[in-house]
């Protein structure tokens, strides 16, 4: 099965780039004219899975450096309510184009912890991928965040789909996704929610699914809350990245969701 799903990972990308080159190259050798729409859009096609792989190599070097414990992070002191709200406002325009509305909200303005910055951008744009992938148009998308217990909360709830409670404990697996490879309707490694687990709880924190099928999940990401870290941090925080740096990120992270 590792094998398959990852042979189906590598392949299907790189069968898209390879049949656009060679349309490409009949259209120049016959001396066609190209449409600049079908030319933008076999662009736009090529590159989504160029980022694809990009992703799928990145969470595979990820996970192999934190099983190694070589995997390096940088905490800092930062408003975790304004990181999050910045990371899901940045994804508000593609959940739209989806026909899903992405809704933020938080009972306390002010949340001050001490984490690393990329790997909560990292953790918080799997979830809402997962989200946006597995909810139909027209539904909606959930993301919460509360304190309590020496906990900061990060919920991202949506109205899609469902997880079947006999399959909840295998979403964590690497490689494994609820529907079989053969029949599956959506794109995907699996190994985003790994990281997603293995990235929390480097941070000293822990993640829990709710779901039910076909009456949506709830991911909630549980944070420490302490403050041992760089208080140099405002000039880290992504709502400060350029909107290059966002959009790029999105587009990777999102690379296997089609619009």
């Amino acid at each position: 099965m590792l094998i398959t799903n990852i042979s189906h990972e590598l392949r299907t990308p790189l069968n898209i780039l390879l049949s656009n080159a060679q349309l490409l190259e009949i259209y120049l050798r016959d001396d066609e004219e190209l449409d600049i729409g079908q030319l933008r859009r076999k662009i736009e096609m090529q590159i989504r899975n160029c980022n694809r792989l990009i992703r799928l190599v990145n969470n595979f070097i990820d996970i192999s450096k934190i099983e190694s414990n070589h995997f390096e992070l940088e905490p800092v002191k930062c408003n975790i309510v304004e990181v999050v709200e910045a990371i899901t406002a940045s994804t508000v325009e593609y959940a739209g184009i989806r026909g899903i509305d992405l809704v933020f909200d938080t009972q306390q303005e002010e949340m001050f912890i001490c984490c690393d910055l990329d790997s909560i951008e990292r953790i918080v744009l799997n979830l809402l991928s997962n989200a946006i992938k597995f909810t139909p148009r027209g539904g909606a998308i959930y993301v919460n965040l509360s304190m309590g217990d020496g906990y900061v909360r990060i919920s991202v709830k949506d109205t899609g789909i469902g997880i079947p409670g006999d399959k909840i404990g295998l979403i964590f697996e690497r490689f494994r996704q609820v529907d079989n490879l053969m029949t599956r309707k959506h794109e995907g490694s699996g190994i985003g929610l790994t990281l997603v687990k293995l990235l929390t709880e480097m941070l000293g924190g822990r993640v829990h699914v709710y779901s039910e099928a076909n009456k949506g999940s709830e991911f909630v990401v549980e944070l420490p809350v302490h403050t041992n870290g760089k208080t140099n941090a405002i000039s880290s925080c992504p709502v400060n990245k350029s909107n290059e740096e966002i959009i790029q990120r999105i587009k990777l992270e999102f690379s296997d969701i089609y619009f």
